[in-house]
């Protein structure tokens, strides 16, 4: 039997190992149909080989993280404006790559991109992208950073996220939104409402509605045709260690909401708000994460580390502002039997030593400009580390640069196991002879003799 959730009955009764275990059978033996008896075999020892590097044992080689990226879309002349409106043309991109280059290169293609026309429906304002503040030829979309939350409004946050999010955030993020503006707090509503409904009739929140319905037929739409693809991969024998993704309580604050230039000043003149509105995002984000619906499916969950990385702050003040709400994030979710795959971008020198209190094998630390060496060192006993070719390298380097690079570091991390083998990032428009050089390399070098 199985909750509302998708766990078994006893889900509560179960130790943090137990539920890991748990994730890790799944993950193993998936309820899927392969194409055939030669996909369900590869599945498995490719499934295997990423359970044998999070549990820091020996594989029978070296995994591989391949950074792809949008080569698949750019090889059949998709422009990513095409991708983002029409994810049809995105999808038969992907299947003509996955047909001619997926079992060579050991890699499952999907086009990860965002909806174009929903984000336009809803006037979304926290990005650019092509034909949409962008030229319609520009390669990718543009993270467009703002104060989207005023300083003044940290007491509005801290009183009540939900009222802050509707009436005030969300109509500065989507345009759409504005409608909500005119709506009462949700919570003024007690026993027989009559006023607090009025704004319900006001034009421009019917509008909102509306448009709200629009962009939910559109995703609707876009992500039955995409869910076929996402099924395909596994049947096909290659599975995806990777879950859903979510952000550190101090990102989520600093990226979207306060910016970079607010949360640096609000460290030295709101401390205490500060971390008081952290303290209120914590929580946010953990039951967003385990009351996700496919999370009783999820090995893995995917933090992008953003305003951590080295030079970003001083130690103090990660050990003050950044660390202790993530690591809570992170404690809730071993508690569940998640591991942790997180993406440190940037360089996590200065971090090693702080990172490094939790169970072995629940985290998986995604390097991006870290020294592995000394990643390994600190690190490797107790958890997989992954990474970190240079993304440059993949764009513009030659295959025999980038062999000689994943040979160091395979040499470097790979012994005992707890290595997967991937790019500090992943690039747009990698060379193909660059990715089968990465293939190339774990094959003559990441093989485990036993």
């Amino acid at each position: 039997m199985a909750n509302d959730m998708g766990y078994p009955d006893n889900w509560s009764q179960l130790t943090p190992a137990q539920k890991r275990e748990y994730r890790i059978n799944r993950f193993l033996n998936p309820d899927i149909e392969f194409v055939s008896p030669q996909a369900a075999e590869a599945y498995k020892i490719r499934a295997k080989r990423y359970v044998d590097a999070f549990n820091i044992t020996e594989p029978d080689r070296v995994p591989l993280s391949l950074p792809v990226g949008n080569l698949p879309l750019i090889m059949a002349g998709v422009s990513m404006h095409e991708a983002m409106y029409d994810i049809e043309k995105a999808i038969k991109a992907c299947n003509e790559f996955n047909e001619k280059y997926s079992e060579e290169l050991d890699h499952y293609s999907f086009p990860f991109v965002a909806p174009g026309r929903a984000m336009e429906i809803l006037d979304y304002k926290l990005y650019a992208w092509p034909g949409h503040g962008l030229s319609k030829d520009a390669p990718n979309y543009q993270y467009c950073e703002g104060e989207y939350m005023k300083v003044s409004e940290y007491d509005d946050l801290i009183r009540d996220p939900s009222d802050y999010w509707l009436r005030t955030y969300l109509p500065r993020l989507f345009g759409t939104f504005d409608g909500f503006r005119a709506l009462t707090p949700l919570t003024d509503i007690l026993e027989i409402p009559t006023a607090q409904l009025m704004p319900l009739a006001l034009p421009q929140v019917q509008e909102t509605f509306q448009k709200l319905i629009d962009a939910g037929k559109d995703l609707q739409r876009r992500n039955e045709i995409s869910a076929k693809l996402m099924r395909s991969g596994p049947a096909h024998g290659f599975p995806s260690p990777i879950g859903i993704l979510n952000v550190a309580p101090f990102d989520a604050i600093g990226d979207t909401m306060r910016g970079t230039k607010g949360i640096v000043m609000d460290m030295f003149r709101h401390p205490d708000k500060l971390l008081e509105a952290i303290d209120v995002m914590t929580p946010i984000i953990i039951h967003s994460i385990l009351h996700n619906p496919v999370i009783s499916n999820c090995l893995s969950v995917f933090f992008p580390l953003h305003k951590g990385a080295d030079g970003w702050m001083s130690p103090k003040q990660f050990d003050t502002f950044y660390w202790p709400s993530l690591k809570k994030v992170m404690d809730a979710l071993i508690n569940e039997g998640i591991i942790c795959m997180m993406f440190a971008e940037g360089g996590y020198n200065s971090r090693l030593e702080s990172i490094t209190d939790f169970p072995k094998g629940t985290v998986a630390w995604w390097f991006d400009q870290t020294d592995m060496v000394r990643a390994k060192k600190i690190l490797g006993d107790n958890f997989c580390i992954v990474g970190n070719v240079p993304s440059s390298l993949m764009v513009t380097g030659t295959p025999e640069a980038v062999k000689e690079n994943c040979r160091k570091l395979i040499t470097d991390c790979g012994r005992g196991g707890g290595y997967i083998l991937a790019a500090g990032c992943v690039a747009d428009d990698p060379k193909l002879e660059n990715l089968r050089a990465m293939l190339s390399a774990v094959k003559e070098y990441g093989v485990y003799r036993r």
